[in-house]
């Protein structure tokens, strides 16, 4: 009988957002203001941008939806369901109406 290595028993485990979601990976909270005041370590700017990790597949056929993998995005937490997948936790599965702004460069456009 065949012994399973270590790599085989471990299994690679990814999160798929589904309905109308996108799973959106938070940027860091500030611990400097924007005129260079540090904040103590319990004080934080919070943030609701991010990086856009998953886009389900309602989300990616519907055309009145521009966001795609790997956009910095504006959203609203409200809604949002923070994913225990993490040490970190800043991961959010974040329904597509939550996101609010596309961060797009000057002069990029699609093809």
């Amino acid at each position: 009988m065949a012994q399973r290595t270590n790599s085989e028993s471990k299994r690679l485990e990814t999160v798929e957002p589904v309905g109308k979601r996108v799973l959106i990976r938070k940027d860091e909270d500030k611990k400097i203001t924007k005129v260079g005041i540090h904040l103590p370590d319990k004080m934080e700017i919070p943030t609701l941008t991010g990086r856009v990790v998953a886009v389900s597949e309602q989300v990616t056929r519907d055309a009145d939806y521009s966001v795609q993998r790997y956009d910095r995005v504006l959203f609203h937490p409200k809604h949002a369901i923070p994913v225990d997948f993490e040490g970190d936790n800043r991961l959010f599965v974040v329904p597509i109406e939550d996101v609010v702004a596309v961060f797009r460069s000057a002069g990029a456009h699609d093809s």
